[in-house]
Protein backbone atom coordinates (compact mmCIF):
# COMPACT_ATOMS: atom_id res chain seq x y z
CA UNK A 1 0.00 0.00 0.00
CA UNK A 2 2.71 2.85 1.30
CA UNK A 3 4.43 1.80 -2.38
CA UNK A 4 1.80 2.84 -4.43
CA UNK A 5 0.65 5.46 -2.33
CA UNK A 6 4.24 7.07 -2.76
CA UNK A 7 3.98 6.72 -6.44
CA UNK A 8 0.67 8.40 -6.67
CA UNK A 9 1.87 11.18 -4.28
CA UNK A 10 4.97 11.09 -7.00
CA UNK A 11 2.41 11.73 -9.84
CA UNK A 12 0.51 14.34 -8.20
CA UNK A 13 4.05 15.98 -7.52
CA UNK A 14 5.12 15.66 -11.41
CA UNK A 15 1.49 16.83 -12.73
CA UNK A 16 1.90 20.16 -10.55
CA UNK A 17 5.28 21.20 -11.62
CA UNK A 18 4.16 20.22 -15.33
CA UNK A 19 0.92 22.40 -14.98
CA UNK A 20 3.58 25.39 -13.35
CA UNK A 21 6.44 24.91 -15.51
CA UNK A 22 8.52 24.00 -12.47
CA UNK A 23 11.17 21.27 -12.58
CA UNK A 24 9.83 18.28 -10.84
CA UNK A 25 13.28 17.72 -8.78
CA UNK A 26 12.53 20.76 -7.37
CA UNK A 27 9.76 20.01 -4.94
CA UNK A 28 11.39 17.71 -1.84
CA UNK A 29 8.47 15.29 -0.57
CA UNK A 30 8.95 15.04 2.87
CA UNK A 31 6.80 11.55 4.17
CA UNK A 32 5.46 12.86 7.67
CA UNK A 33 5.82 9.82 9.26
CA UNK A 34 4.67 10.91 13.20
CA UNK A 35 2.76 7.82 14.96
CA UNK A 36 3.15 5.24 12.26
CA UNK A 37 5.70 2.41 12.94
CA UNK A 38 8.88 1.73 11.84
CA UNK A 39 8.08 -0.65 9.33
CA UNK A 40 5.72 1.29 7.77
CA UNK A 41 8.63 3.75 7.28
CA UNK A 42 10.66 1.06 5.78
CA UNK A 43 8.39 0.28 3.14
CA UNK A 44 8.85 4.26 1.95
CA UNK A 45 12.50 3.93 2.91
CA UNK A 46 12.88 0.89 0.41
CA UNK A 47 10.64 2.59 -2.40
CA UNK A 48 12.88 5.27 -2.30
CA UNK A 49 11.95 7.89 0.53
CA UNK A 50 14.40 9.62 2.39
CA UNK A 51 13.73 12.97 3.77
CA UNK A 52 10.79 12.16 6.97
CA UNK A 53 9.12 14.56 9.05
CA UNK A 54 8.55 14.18 12.88
CA UNK A 55 6.29 16.05 14.88
CA UNK A 56 7.13 15.03 18.39
CA UNK A 57 10.68 14.80 19.78
CA UNK A 58 10.92 11.86 21.41
CA UNK A 59 9.69 9.54 18.49
CA UNK A 60 11.56 11.37 16.14
CA UNK A 61 14.91 9.98 18.37
CA UNK A 62 13.94 6.14 18.69
CA UNK A 63 13.26 6.05 15.17
CA UNK A 64 15.97 8.14 14.13
CA UNK A 65 18.20 5.62 16.33
CA UNK A 66 16.39 2.48 14.87
CA UNK A 67 16.47 3.12 11.35
CA UNK A 68 18.69 3.93 8.84
CA UNK A 69 21.16 6.23 9.04
CA UNK A 70 21.20 8.06 5.81
CA UNK A 71 17.40 9.44 6.45
CA UNK A 72 16.75 12.90 6.39
CA UNK A 73 15.08 13.94 9.78
CA UNK A 74 12.62 16.82 9.48
CA UNK A 75 11.45 18.37 12.62
CA UNK A 76 8.24 19.74 11.56
CA UNK A 77 5.62 20.10 14.86
CA UNK A 78 6.28 22.66 17.33
CA UNK A 79 9.62 22.40 19.46
CA UNK A 80 9.91 23.54 23.25
CA UNK A 81 12.87 25.43 23.80
CA UNK A 82 13.78 22.02 26.58
CA UNK A 83 13.84 19.62 24.10
CA UNK A 84 15.61 22.24 21.56
CA UNK A 85 19.08 20.19 23.23
CA UNK A 86 17.59 16.60 21.81
CA UNK A 87 17.24 17.77 18.23
CA UNK A 88 20.14 20.01 17.11
CA UNK A 89 22.82 17.97 15.58
CA UNK A 90 20.10 15.28 14.90
CA UNK A 91 17.40 16.62 12.18
CA UNK A 92 18.21 18.44 8.75
CA UNK A 93 15.80 21.25 8.92
CA UNK A 94 13.99 22.61 11.61
CA UNK A 95 10.75 23.92 10.04
CA UNK A 96 8.79 25.35 13.02
CA UNK A 97 10.58 28.07 14.24
CA UNK A 98 7.66 30.20 15.91
CA UNK A 99 9.92 32.73 18.42
CA UNK A 100 12.74 34.65 18.69
CA UNK A 101 13.42 32.84 21.87
CA UNK A 102 13.19 29.25 20.08
CA UNK A 103 16.02 30.39 17.74
CA UNK A 104 18.71 31.62 20.41
CA UNK A 105 17.98 28.47 21.91
CA UNK A 106 18.74 26.53 18.63
CA UNK A 107 21.53 28.59 18.54
CA UNK A 108 23.31 27.98 21.47
CA UNK A 109 22.83 24.53 21.70
CA UNK A 110 24.36 24.53 18.07
CA UNK A 111 27.02 26.48 19.53
CA UNK A 112 28.06 24.08 22.28
CA UNK A 113 28.40 21.25 19.49
CA UNK A 114 30.27 23.71 16.85
CA UNK A 115 27.50 22.93 14.38
CA UNK A 116 25.47 25.07 12.37
CA UNK A 117 21.56 24.46 12.58
CA UNK A 118 19.32 24.88 9.68
CA UNK A 119 15.58 26.48 10.44
CA UNK A 120 12.67 27.78 8.90
CA UNK A 121 10.45 30.69 10.56
CA UNK A 122 6.72 29.26 10.78
CA UNK A 123 4.52 31.99 9.53
CA UNK A 124 1.06 31.53 10.82
CA UNK A 125 -0.44 32.60 7.14
CA UNK A 126 -4.32 32.08 8.06
CA UNK A 127 -4.20 34.03 11.52
CA UNK A 128 -5.28 30.85 13.17
CA UNK A 129 -6.11 31.16 16.93
CA UNK A 130 -4.66 27.34 17.42
CA UNK A 131 -2.13 27.40 15.44
CA UNK A 132 1.93 28.28 15.99
CA UNK A 133 4.01 30.55 14.12
CA UNK A 134 4.34 34.57 13.34
CA UNK A 135 1.67 36.67 11.85
CA UNK A 136 2.67 38.07 8.36
CA UNK A 137 3.40 42.09 9.53
CA UNK A 138 5.97 40.28 13.17
CA UNK A 139 7.77 37.74 10.73
CA UNK A 140 10.02 40.77 8.85
CA UNK A 141 11.47 41.96 12.83
CA UNK A 142 11.83 37.96 13.72
CA UNK A 143 14.33 37.64 10.21
CA UNK A 144 16.10 40.85 10.85
CA UNK A 145 16.96 39.87 14.62
CA UNK A 146 17.89 35.92 14.26
CA UNK A 147 20.14 37.34 10.87
CA UNK A 148 22.91 38.14 14.02
CA UNK A 149 22.95 34.73 15.05
CA UNK A 150 26.20 32.95 14.24
CA UNK A 151 25.16 29.61 14.87
CA UNK A 152 22.09 29.19 13.17
CA UNK A 153 20.61 29.60 8.97
CA UNK A 154 17.45 30.74 8.30
CA UNK A 155 16.54 28.95 5.21
CA UNK A 156 13.32 29.89 4.26
CA UNK A 157 9.39 30.23 5.38
CA UNK A 158 6.78 27.30 6.58
CA UNK A 159 3.17 27.57 6.65
CA UNK A 160 0.48 24.94 8.10
CA UNK A 161 -2.52 25.81 5.67
CA UNK A 162 -6.22 25.68 7.19
CA UNK A 163 -8.29 22.40 7.35
CA UNK A 164 -10.31 22.39 3.97
CA UNK A 165 -12.47 20.39 1.66
CA UNK A 166 -11.53 22.34 -1.32
CA UNK A 167 -7.45 23.15 -2.12
CA UNK A 168 -8.42 26.41 -3.93
CA UNK A 169 -9.22 27.53 -0.76
CA UNK A 170 -5.91 27.81 0.31
CA UNK A 171 -3.86 29.18 -2.60
CA UNK A 172 -4.03 32.89 -1.51
CA UNK A 173 -2.02 31.94 1.97
CA UNK A 174 0.54 29.88 0.15
CA UNK A 175 0.72 32.71 -2.40
CA UNK A 176 1.05 35.04 0.35
CA UNK A 177 3.77 32.82 2.33
CA UNK A 178 5.55 32.93 -1.46
CA UNK A 179 5.48 36.35 -1.91
CA UNK A 180 6.80 37.48 1.69
CA UNK A 181 9.79 34.96 0.54
CA UNK A 182 10.49 37.14 -2.05
CA UNK A 183 10.09 40.19 0.17
CA UNK A 184 12.62 38.91 2.43
CA UNK A 185 15.21 38.02 -0.26
CA UNK A 186 14.95 41.36 -1.80
CA UNK A 187 16.50 42.99 1.49
CA UNK A 188 19.63 40.46 1.47
CA UNK A 189 19.87 39.97 5.21
CA UNK A 190 23.17 38.15 6.35
CA UNK A 191 22.63 34.52 7.12
CA UNK A 192 18.98 34.78 5.74
CA UNK A 193 18.52 32.36 2.62
CA UNK A 194 15.10 32.18 1.14
CA UNK A 195 15.93 28.80 -0.19
CA UNK A 196 13.06 27.11 1.18
CA UNK A 197 8.91 27.09 1.14
CA UNK A 198 7.26 24.58 3.38
CA UNK A 199 4.03 24.35 2.96
CA UNK A 200 1.41 21.67 1.45
CA UNK A 201 -0.12 18.91 2.65
CA UNK A 202 -1.87 15.79 2.13
CA UNK A 203 -4.92 17.97 0.99
CA UNK A 204 -3.61 20.80 -0.94
CA UNK A 205 0.56 19.98 -2.01
CA UNK A 206 -0.52 20.33 -4.96
CA UNK A 207 -2.13 23.96 -5.03
CA UNK A 208 0.98 24.57 -3.07
CA UNK A 209 3.67 23.48 -5.44
CA UNK A 210 1.72 25.55 -7.96
CA UNK A 211 2.09 28.53 -5.49
CA UNK A 212 6.05 27.86 -5.46
CA UNK A 213 6.79 24.92 -2.63
CA UNK A 214 9.87 23.39 -2.25
CA UNK A 215 9.14 21.00 0.55
CA UNK A 216 5.54 19.58 0.52
CA UNK A 217 4.68 17.58 3.92
CA UNK A 218 2.67 14.30 3.24
CA UNK A 219 1.76 12.02 5.73
CA UNK A 220 -2.15 10.42 5.09
CA UNK A 221 -1.62 10.32 1.36
CA UNK A 222 1.40 7.81 2.00
CA UNK A 223 0.57 6.20 5.30
CA UNK A 224 -2.94 6.31 5.87
CA UNK A 225 -4.97 7.75 8.51
CA UNK A 226 -3.76 7.85 11.81
CA UNK A 227 -5.41 7.11 15.18
CA UNK A 228 -4.36 9.38 17.63
CA UNK A 229 -5.81 7.70 20.52
CA UNK A 230 -5.97 10.63 22.81
CA UNK A 231 -3.13 12.48 21.96
CA UNK A 232 -3.64 16.24 21.05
Amino acid sequence: MVSENIESVKRNIYEACNNCGRDPDSVKLIAVSKMKPSEMIMEAYDHGCRSFGENYVQELLQKSDELPPDIEWHMIGHLQRNKVKYVVGRVALIHSVDTLRLAKEINDRSAVKGITSEILAEVNVAGEEKKYGFDTDSVMGFVQEVSSLKNIVLNGLMTSAPYVTDPEENRRFFKILRELSVDIDKKNIDNVKMRELSMGMTGDYKVAIEEGATMVRVGTAIFGARDYGGIS
